[in-house]
């Protein structure tokens, strides 16, 4: 080691972070090095706590005073001095994401590149009758305007449908625009429907700069019914809006939007406040359902964006729901506490129990018999109330009565207390979205293809199989143009593929929630992206990433790390896995006790040093002078005195050894409807 130049290592010296004796060590740059030793010796308190600590220290200290304050002061490690040191990076097991939206495809960036690949060369498909949508021309646009409104209530009235015909100039975009005001002017446009109000152009309103706007240039007005255009002005009314849908056409590139005013005032409001509003385009529509679509994008197809996230659970997924079960206790009347949520309120007599007693006197039921011997009519009022029209007398006033699921549901929604949203949660239940039964996004872009797979399919796939199917529509599935345009999109999936393939989670999918991951699978996805962001001279960290790794992948997980090295980097991995060290470059073994008794570095070496040392513990399991357990037989005879003993001493252990915790139909995630039977009162490997 003292012949490495001061570049080439990491020096540290006078380590006394938790349980380490003052140590001085020199750390070898680029190389694979391994950190081992018993538990609780000072691996990770000099690994971790120390040389990434120091390196995130030095890190946020040279950035400026105003960005410090965001990131707050870090306390240095208890060292001396650490020379040589690279910018950091820790791949720990504490980083599983407690974001609900966060899912492995986005957290490799792979389905970023799904998204561009589906808005580049996917086929978009009518979700009603399943044709293929194609362009329309400005007479098909102005006879599907007018088929829709034929529809309204208002267009057989003397009122009429009244209604803005608009062109899309900017959509969810950040800005000022007063240019763009300007321009709109100076083509003579006199109103604007700007973040859904309609304003004046004359008036000089700020936009906020760092703020999402959208901006529609109201082209025209119009008030169509059966009676107008049957009459003289039928003609002048078809032309008129054939010429400015023409013009909104080539104002908002194709698209145009319809805005039927759904303001009971009998004049033309100028500042309507209910719309109902209309996509029509000139590139996008089916002709036989009257069904318009936007210009597909890339974030037509995120479900952590308005523009593509279902509206009901707001690209979630998933909802809470109440349920019934947890609501009601039908042993106990509805005065003795058996609508649990509503438990205490015949304790004060206040308005809601006064409410519910009306109730119980209009519908002919009691109050004091058990919920059980109500009929289904009655459970069904208490849960789900009477409607908004229905009213009941309480003293001198009338109250609508809600029921039990929606007022829950009402008040979840609104509140703003932590507590309250807690306790209210006590009867819900997730359940999977209704509308997108948990697909996260819209319908109309589930329609959208490639191979007869839409993204949210493509999404559901275990990585192999995704690796498998984008390999073939490259080669079979795509036309030679689409083919020029996918081929710099493909090659980034299928690195990002291959990587997580190489780091051993080929079963996971890439719709697969971060928050169901184990410590293990997003550590090695991080590990997985390091790799794809292709940094170089940087020290990587990691504590265990075997962990939760079968035997047979370790091979891989090794491969990956040593990838990670040829990049030009530094791997420093605390482990006890022989095989990650006999592969490693360096070794570091640290002991000889734990806690008080460790925090030394009792042999440093290659892995063949280490095993010639006589003072490391480890060197001796792998050399094979020492082995874990002593072998099968050890373990097999362990495990028949073991049984004895307790038999022996305990009379509840004769009791419970015949009886089992039962599994049956088990069928989350990839589990096919297994069942198994766990014994009580025994330790049970679970392995694969």
């Amino acid at each position: 080691m003292s012949e490495l130049g001061s570049s080439d290592k990491i020096i540290v010296k006078g380590a006394r972070q938790h349980n380490l004796k003052n140590i001085d060590l020199e750390i070898p740059k680029n190389k694979f090095v391994v950190f081992t030793g018993v538990s609780g010796s000072g691996k990770s308190s000099l690994a971790m706590d120390t040389i990434y600590a120091e390196g995130q220290r030095r890190y946020v200290e040279s950035l400026s005073a105003y960005a410090r304050q965001f990131l707050g002061v870090m306390d240095k490690p208890d060292v001396d001095s650490i020379e040589g040191l690279s910018p950091a990076i820790a791949i720990d097991q504490k980083t599983a994401s407690h974001n609900p939206r966060s899912t492995v495809g986005t957290v490799t960036e792979l389905y970023d590149f799904l998204r561009l690949l589906y808005a580049r060369v996917g086929h978009q498909k009518c979700p009603n009758c399943g044709r293929e949508i194609s362009r329309q021309s400005i007479d098909q646009l102005v006879e599907s305007i007018f088929a829709l409104v034929a529809q309204e209530r208002d267009y057989v009235s003397e009122r009429g449908v009244r209604l803005f015909i608009l062109a899309q100039v900017v959509r969810d975009r950040k800005g000022e625009f007063g240019d763009l005001f300007d321009n709109l002017k100076k083509q003579g446009y006199v109103r604007a429907r700007i973040d859904g109000e309609v304003r004046d152009l004359k008036d000089k309103g700020v936009l906020i700069k760092t703020n999402k706007h959208s901006v529609e240039a109201v082209v025209s007005r119009h008030i169509i019914s059966r009676k107008r255009l049957g009459g003289s002005d039928g003609k002048a009314i078809k032309s008129a809006v054939f010429q400015s849908v023409e013009s909104a056409a080539r104002l908002g590139n194709g698209a145009v939007m319809l805005s039927i005013i759904k303001d009971n005032s009998l004049d033309f409001p100028a500042s309507p406040k209910l719309m109902e509003d209309h996509l029509f385009s000139e590139r996008y529509a089916c002709p036989v359902c009257n069904l318009s679509f936007s210009e597909l994008e890339p974030r037509s197809f995120s479900f952590n964006s308005p523009h593509g996230a279902c509206p009901a659970c707001t690209g979630l997924g998933t909802e809470l729901n109440v349920n019934v079960d947890l609501v009601l206790n039908d042993q106990l009347s509805i005065v003795e506490g058996g609508v649990l949520p509503w438990s205490s309120i015949f304790e004060t007599m206040g308005w809601m129990s006064k409410v519910l007693e009306s109730v119980a006197k209009d519908y002919g039921f009691s109050l004091t018999i058990p919920i059980k011997k109500l009929s289904k009519r009655d459970v069904e009022v208490i849960l789900y109330g009477c409607g908004d029209e229905k009213r009941f007398r309480v003293g001198q006033y009338f109250a609508r009565y809600e029921g039990v699921v929606p007022n829950l549901i009402r008040r979840h929604k609104e509140t703003k207390s932590d507590y309250v949203r807690s306790e209210i949660e006590k009867y819900m239940v997730k359940e999977p979205c209704k509308l997108c039964v948990g697909t996260r996004l819209k319908k109309e872009l589930l329609s959208v293809v490639i191979d007869d797979k839409n993204i949210w399919e493509v999404s559901s796939m275990s990585i192999d199989l995704a690796l498998d199917w984008v390999g073939k529509i490259f080669a079979s599935k795509l036309s030679q143009n689409e083919q020029l345009i996918a081929k710099p999109i493909i090659k980034e999936i299928v690195q990002r593929l291959q990587f997580l393939l190489d780091v051993g989670l080929s079963y996971l999918t890439i719709g697969r929630s971060a928050t169901e991951l184990s410590g293990g699978e997003a550590q090695r996805i991080r590990l997985a992206s390091q790799i794809g962001s292709g940094l170089s001279g940087v020290l990587y960290v990691l504590d265990e990433p075997s962990i939760g790794l079968h035997q047979r992948d370790q091979g891989k997980l090794i491969a990956t790390l040593k990838r990670l090295r040829d990049l030009g980097n530094t791997v420093l991995v605390v482990e006890h896995d022989a095989e990650t060290m006999l592969k490693s470059d360096y070794i570091f073994d640290f002991g000889p006790g734990a806690g008080e008794h460790g925090g030394l570095v009792v042999a440093k070496g290659t892995p063949l040093e280490i095993m010639h040392n006589p003072k490391s513990i480890t060197g001796d399991y792998l050399s094979g002078a020492k082995s874990v357990g002593g072998g099968v037989s050890k373990l097999l005879s362990d495990s028949r005195l073991d049984t004895d003993i307790r038999s022996k001493r305990s009379l509840d252990f004769m009791a419970i050894q015949d009886k089992f915790v039962v599994l049956k139909g088990a069928s989350g995630r990839n589990l096919k409807c297994i069942t198994a039977k766990i014994p009580v009162g025994k330790i049970t490997c679970v392995t694969g």
